[in-house]
């Protein structure tokens, strides 16, 4: 397997076709993925390539990185290895019962 490259600011009107068609011209590309927003399954402007041979991505990297493509320039490079995600989710800090801010205690709203 070849080496996956990074391609950020991309065109959220560009597709993965595209983008596979940009990088072939410089070897056999076996993939590209464009990043979506889990959420709203829109773009998020950046995506992924994977090349089958290292000599290919080091020519598309050197060749694409800066240019422009579909009115945006590229930003090109090698792609990191993916971070391990913490688990967990969002962390709400606890807190007791009463109104807080001198207001009283519980459920009383400071009344006497």
């Amino acid at each position: 397997m070849g080496k996956k490259i990074y391609v950020g600011n991309l065109s959220f009107n560009v597709s993965e076709a595209e983008i596979k068609n940009l990088f072939s011209t410089y070897g056999e590309v076996d993939s590209a993925k464009i990043i979506t927003d889990a959420q709203t399954g829109r773009p998020r402007g950046f995506g992924f390539v994977e090349m089958q041979s290292d000599e290919g991505a080091v020519e598309a990297i050197a060749a694409l990185n800066g240019k422009a493509f579909m009115e945006r320039t590229l930003v090109v490079s090698e792609a990191r290895p993916q971070q391990p995600k913490e688990r967990g989710g969002f962390q709400r800090e606890k807190k007791g019962f009463g109104g807080g801010r001198g207001r009283g205690g519980f459920g009383g709203g400071g009344r006497r």
